[in-house]
């Protein structure tokens, strides 16, 4: 995310300028630029290889895109009953209308599912967001969970040496007992990659479904007291500290 002279020379490519100006994500770029929809100084864009320098005009559907803002990050608590996307086919309820008003554009780090909650980070930088999600950073993603049934030593073990579900792979998962309420076991799970529904889906294969699913930490930044429904922006130089090469 630095910039060199050379890159300062040519610019960045288009897609990048979109994901960083909060439009979209880099590969949802490179879908609006091969359907038509993105024009760079009044052409028409067919290559993802296009270059932005500064004072070019960028169009999406005729309306143009400002230069992107310096990178921000967001803490925010996600209740349970809405889903993670700009706009859902079935019409369900969205993260991003029930965000409090005087956000700028904003994507989501990673995704909760419909009936998950806790803290879902949010960005008006897609190449941010691309990078916190790639299990290269090595970001560990902690999560408070209650399944219905008893857990054995046994299931343990299998979480902590991965698992294939349906023909797929997931890695290991450190699993602790926090408590027993009769039917329902409370426990603290932490993964490094977070494939789509992981946990509810090891867990289902191991006959313990689950009925509460709580991300309390991603990486360094943690859910804490942040209320239910709240946003609260991280500090600037946290972010920097926390994701080094960030321009200021």
């Amino acid at each position: 995310m630095t910039e060199t002279p050379e890159t300062a020379e040519r610019g960045e490519r288009i897609a990048k300028f979109l994901s960083r100006a909060g439009v979209t994500s880099r590969r949802d770029a490179e879908a609006m630029i091969a359907a038509g929809r993105v024009r760079l100084n009044n052409e028409p864009v067919t290559q993802p290889a296009t270059f932005v320098k500064p004072g070019d005009m960028v169009l999406v559907d005729g309306k143009p895109v400002s230069e992107p803002e310096r990178t921000r990050l967001w803490r925010y608590h996600k209740p349970d009953g809405l889903v993670t996307t700009h706009k859902d086919p079935e019409g369900r309820p969205t993260v991003f209308e029930h965000l409090p008003p005087g956000l700028p554009r904003v994507i989501s780090v990673g995704r909760l599912d419909l009936t998950s909650e806790g803290l879902l980070l949010l960005t008006n930088d897609g190449a941010l967001a691309r990078r916190l999600e790639l299990p290269a950073t090595g970001w560990l993603r902690r999560y408070r969970v209650r399944v219905h049934g008893g857990v054995s030593p046994e299931k343990l073990k299998r979480l902590a040496s991965g698992m294939q579900v349906e023909g797929v792979q997931y890695g290991p998962i450190e699993a602790h007992i926090d408590s027993v309420q009769r039917s329902n076991t409370w426990l603290s799970m932490s993964l490094h990659e977070g494939k789509n529904r992981e946990i509810r889906r090891v867990m289902q294969a191991l006959e313990l479904p689950v009925t509460r699913l709580i991300r309390v930490a991603y990486g360094p930044f943690q859910l804490g007291t942040l209320p239910r429904g709240a946003v609260e922006e991280v500090n600037g130089k946290v972010l920097r500290e926390q994701v080094p090469g960030l321009a200021k």
